[in-house]
């Protein structure tokens, strides 16, 4: 049964959704690390609903709202450093001593400063669908009518960051000392397929698999997502 916490990370809360591990990771063995879950850009932990119950078949499965969607504060003030900051506050009052990273776009970038900032809390890391961030042609975003389940003033914030990065993010992921599967989305992504590439050839000890889904892999193609990140968190 899925349930649902805000924890406070410094003046911050977030909203946490949390399977309980259904059993150990192995008839004989101890239960897996817990997974943590990162949203992509204006999703929420609920975005992960659809594979969270299956990867909770063998350890405990928190999922976030990162600041400015969903459940969580909406401060205002956005960044994926500042979104960075909240998730090693949420890891600091953890009691798991590890952790698996799964981070989906943005969600990704926020995983990576994540590991770079407290690598020896991090086993594994799985970003799905995230290449190495250089700059590119400026579009500007138009938001959607209605209610949004997030935050507008984070795209507004965020997408200056990755539309023109800092040169430093190349040395983020050089500096990420942990396994890293990529998971990309294939020729129907929107995410440049080279820039997956060139992430996985900075990353230490990076690999890539294809899955032709485009960019939400996890949604569109679970089954095949799942077989992926569960063989290389279990290897």
């Amino acid at each position: 049964m899925v349930s649902v916490t805000r924890v406070d990370v410094g003046g911050v809360a977030l909203s946490l959704r949390t399977w309980p591990a259904a059993g150990p990771a192995t008839a004989a063995g101890p239960a897996a690390p817990p997974v943590l879950l990162l949203p992509g850009t204006g999703l929420t932990a609920r975005d992960w609903d659809v594979v969270a119950p299956v990867l909770a078949r063998s350890r405990d499965v928190h999922a976030v709202d990162l600041r400015g969607h969903g459940e969580s504060d909406r401060p205002g003030t956005y960044s994926i450093a500042l979104m960075a900051s909240d998730v090693v506050g949420l890891l600091d009052r953890t009691d798991a001593p590890v952790v698996d990273l799964v981070g989906h776009s943005l969600g990704g970038l926020v995983a990576c400063r994540v590991v770079a900032d407290r690598p020896h809390r991090v086993r594994r890391l799985v970003l799905e669908d995230v290449g190495l961030m250089r700059p590119r042609p400026v579009v500007a975003p138009v938001r959607p009518e209605g209610v949004l389940p997030f935050d507008w003033a984070v795209v507004e914030q965020v997408r200056p960051e990755i539309d023109d990065p800092d040169p430093g993010w190349a040395d983020v992921a050089r500096g990420i000392p942990v396994p890293t599967l990529v998971v990309a989305g294939g020729a129907a992504s929107t995410v440049p397929q080279d820039a997956i590439r060139d992430l996985v050839d900075t990353l230490p000890d990076g690999r890539v698999v294809t899955v032709e889904a485009g960019h939400l892999v996890h949604a569109t193609e679970p089954e095949a997502f799942l077989a992926e990140v569960l063989g290389f968190l279990d290897a």
